[in-house]
């Protein structure tokens, strides 16, 4: 297991990434960070599930704070922004040989069309990026996958990929903010955000 833990702030948003074993309960990871980062005991913070499973923050006397983590491997993401809804994918690099089915299959055509254009170990790194961008959209909206990973396009740019269409349920893409990092070696992440409706 690596022992490595790093932060970010990103407009709006705070990040931190720290190590995970399966079966171990993310909450009890993230609680501590986020009495640390918001100042107050840990007994303050009230974590809620929706009737979707999302995470919703709330700390007394502090309205507009939203929360979103990701894992995968041994690495945990936690994102914390205030007056913004939030959304946090990381995807630990590993040998995916069905990346470009699953692409052609859930994608938009446009998207499978672009990956299928690059060399093969080219194309998985962007597959994942691709993917971390999209769930943290999703998650940022509240419906996660089950919305639908065509129902939002990417375009690739030479910085990454650009959010250009989307279902107006998910507002317009203008109105999104995309953070893609390497939070840790092996690790791919996304943060998206807008502004809180």
């Amino acid at each position: 297991m690596f022992s490595e833990s790093g932060s970010l702030g990103v407009g709006p948003v705070q990040c931190a990434w720290r190590d995970y074993r399966r079966g171990q309960s993310a909450e009890a990871l993230v609680r501590p960070w986020l009495a640390g980062e918001l100042g107050v005991d840990a007994d303050a913070l009230a974590l809620e599930r929706d009737a979707r499973g999302r995470p919703r923050l709330h700390v007394p006397g502090r309205a507009g704070l939203d929360v979103n983590w990701s894992h995968s491997g041994e690495a945990l993401l936690i994102a914390l922004g205030e007056g913004v809804t939030v959304g946090a994918d990381i995807e630990w690099l590993r040998p995916r040989p069905q990346a470009m089915a699953l692409a052609q299959r859930f994608f938009v055509a446009a998207e499978a069309t672009a990956l299928a254009k690059l060399p093969p170990a080219a194309a998985e790194a962007a597959f994942v990026q691709l993917w971390c961008a999209k769930e943290a959209v999703l998650k940022a909206h509240g419906h996660g996958l089950s919305f639908g990973l065509d129902r939002l396009e990417f375009a690739a740019r030479d910085d990454g990929w650009a959010l250009v269409a989307c279902d107006p349920a998910l507002g317009a893409p203008g109105d999104w903010h995309l953070h893609a990092f390497a939070p840790l070696p092996g690790y791919l992440a996304t943060v998206a955000w807008r502004p809180a409706e």
